[in-house]
This record gives C-alpha cells, sequence and structure tokens, in this order.
C-alpha cells in the first residue's frame, strides 16, 4: 500500500509568489497612532533633554580638549530627535 500523498507539501513557484504578494498587513488605526505618537514624543523629549545637557555643559564641553565642540554636538542631538519624529510622521502615513 503506498503512503496518501499530502498536497500541502506540493507548493509551486507561482502558489508561493501569488501568496507573498496577497499577504499585505495593515495595522489598525489605534496602533498607527500609538506608534506615531511614540516615535515622535521621543524625538521631541530627546531633543529637549539632549540640548538642555548640553547648555548645563557647555562650560566643561569648551574647556575640554575634545574636537567634537557644540556645534557638532548639537548636530547630533537634531540628527537623531529629527530621525524620530521623521519615523513617527513615516508610520502614521504607512
Amino acid at each position: 500500500m503506498a503512503p496518501a500523498q499530502n498536497d500541502s507539501w506540493n507548493v509551486q513557484e507561482k502558489d508561493a509568489k501569488r501568496a507573498i504578494a496577497d499577504d499585505t498587513f495593515d495595522d489598525c488605526l489605534s496602533c498607527r497612532v500609538t506608534g506615531s505618537a511614540a516615535f515622535v514624543g521621543l524625538g521631541v523629549y530627546s531633543y529637549y533633554t539632549g540640548m538642555n545637557n548640553l547648555r548645563q555643559q557647555e562650560k566643561t564641553i569648551m574647556q575640554s580638549a575634545t574636537k567634537y565642540k557644540m556645534g557638532s554636538r548639537q548636530l547630533g542631538i537634531a540628527t537623531i530627535s529629527a530621525t524620530l519624529v521623521g519615523m513617527g510622521i513615516w508610520r502614521a502615513i504607512n
């Protein structure tokens, strides 16, 4: 007696490609709002606290021997914050 053939293991390439194309995931509105607000909030928080810490440490930073003074540090904080806010906006749209 031959073993029974199981058709679930016989996957054709076109079936797999169609399944991947049909597999679109869409979040609910509350998931989008929560994720977007989290990223935007984190971006605003990181900008506020980062710039506040730089202002408090400005004298020490300017007297240090490092080549990274206030301008480059402010640029770094602004870049990180803008990236997080951008991720929040992207999350809300997509």
